[in-house]
């Protein structure tokens, strides 16, 4: 999981282990990727959006992919205008959680984008 925020990313990081996941979390975008290529049975990217130090969460994920094109990828953010949505709709192919979420919907989103084929 790649988020900024240190009190939402453990939140999230606690909720996504008590629903059995194991998670690797990284502050920003440049220590995620250096996680990815160290972890090789990573099968999803969990990031926020809004990301520090110069590379965003759209970007993090397009470089992840470029890696490893197999690649799950969920984004999370709490603003509707980010790097993801174009007037008022999501790019093709593209999974969002918008914050604030519930257990319930974290769990809902996370096994919909580990299912899809």
């Amino acid at each position: 999981m790649a988020e900024d925020d240190s009190d939402v990313r453990s939140f999230t990081v606690e909720m996504l282990r008590e629903l059995g996941y194991r998670i690797i979390e990284a502050p920003e975008g440049r220590s995620a990727l250096r996680l990815l290529d160290a972890n090789r049975d990573i099968v999803m990217l969990f990031t926020d959006i809004g990301l520090p130090d110069g590379m965003n969460g759209r970007q993090l994920a397009d470089e992840a992919r470029r890696r490893r094109p197999t690649l799950k990828v969920l984004y999370t953010s709490g603003y509707a205008r980010n790097a993801i949505v174009h007037h008022g709709r999501l790019d093709p192919g593209v999974e969002l959680l918008v914050k604030p979420f519930t257990y319930a919907g974290l769990a809902a989103k996370v096994r919909h984008v580990l299912d899809e084929r």
